[in-house]
């Protein structure tokens, strides 16, 4: 089930950097923010932002980070900077941030709850962050999720990491942005290294919480929007396909418009 991208690299990267840039012309900003996760949406991001010329702002936001997120992290910045005198960057810690929270509200009640709470938690205060220092710059606040994150399983914390200006890579697949990642020459260690959220503090990969690789979900979402659901899946896929079909529903509220209620008047 390995997915192998389609795109002109070349063109897509050309496209989208053209993107940016009138986007960001067109709404009178400076640049943009970037939060940086030591992971591949977000190094290829910021390294298209980069190429707008416009300032680039790369921001590390470590709560109990694992030591090999925050050490690819650095090197990815570290690259960007020497490669992109637009580029710059700031780390601000919230690991004392999020413990002050925690001593604020009630940890009393169901361990699986309170964890992935807490992990959006740690999500939604990095968004407040990245959007201090756009406000702070005049800068907008580059998404990093890709079509199957955003798209597909919803796989992103609302009003977290889902909260954005605007999402560069969002109609891109993983195996895209990958291939994206090789062309923009990100370094090995981001390429090589297991996708993961990094909210909870430890190497728990997307694919230990998600029940599948990215791989297997691309072709999941790919199988949903062509309606070729198949009767001859082996029981992996199968498996799969439910996977996918359970996390594309329930995450339905991320990926609709917020609900209003229209009021009827005379």
């Amino acid at each position: 089930m390995t997915k192998k991208s389609t795109i002109k690299v070349d063109q897509v990267n050309t496209q989208i950097v053209n993107w940016l840039k009138s986007y960001a012309e067109a709404t009178k900003v400076n640049g943009f923010v970037v939060g940086i996760s030591g992971g591949v949406d977000s190094a290829v991001t910021s390294t298209l932002c980069a190429q707008t010329g416009l300032q680039v702002l790369c921001v590390e936001m470590p709560i109990h980070q694992h030591s090999s997120h925050v050490s690819r992290g650095k090197e990815h910045i570290e690259q960007l900077k020497k490669r992109f005198p637009n580029v710059a960057s700031v780390q601000s810690d919230l690991t004392s941030v999020f413990e002050t929270f925690k001593k604020e509200v009630p940890t009393n009640f169901d361990e699986n709850k309170l964890n992935l709470t807490l992990a959006n938690t740690r999500a939604r205060l990095r968004m407040t962050t990245l959007y201090y220092y756009a406000g702070a710059h005049g800068l907008l606040v580059a998404g990093t999720g890709n079509k199957v994150e955003d798209f597909g399983v919803g796989f992103y914390t609302k009003y977290g990491d889902g909260g954005v200006d605007l999402s560069p890579i969002a109609d891109l697949m993983k195996s895209d942005v990958f291939a994206l990642a090789t062309y923009l020459e990100v370094p090995n260690s981001i390429l090589t290294a297991q996708p993961s959220d990094g909210l909870f503090g430890d190497e728990k990969t997307d694919e230990q919480q998600l029940g599948a690789t990215y791989d297997e979900l691309e072709w999941a979402m790919l199988e949903d929007e062509n309606n070729s659901p198949s009767n001859n899946y082996t029981e992996r896929e199968k498996k799969v396909f439910e996977i996918y079909k359970r996390l594309n529903t329930i995450n339905q509220h991320k990926m609709n418009a917020i609900p209003v209620c229209v009021i009827n008047r005379i």
